[in-house]
């Protein structure tokens, strides 16, 4: 497959090729107990996530809570399986 990846001219179908096999992957994951976190807006919690760094949180509603998600933190059946990269407002 990936030597015929050179030779194909249509990258259309190359993308759209590669998007069924990532939400297939996704669904058979998902079947299996994977979850992401939700972490945008929440609490800062080290149990959940890793803070990279730390940036002016917009309004002061927004201090000690995530203001971004750097990378996507996934469970499995409830344990953290990778944690939320974010950013937290101070």
């Amino acid at each position: 497959a990936m030597a015929n990846n050179e030779q194909v001219e249509d990258l259309n179908s190359v993308k759209e090729g590669f998007g069924l096999i990532d939400h297939k992957l996704r669904t058979i994951l998902q079947a299996q107990g994977l979850q992401p976190m939700e972490s945008h807006g929440k609490p800062f919690d080290p149990d959940w996530h890793e803070a990279i760094t730390k940036a002016p949180a917009p309004s002061d509603d927004l201090k000690g809570k995530v203001i971004d998600v750097l990378e996507d933190g996934y469970t499995l059946h409830g344990k953290v399986l990778r944690y939320a990269k974010v950013v937290v407002g101070e």
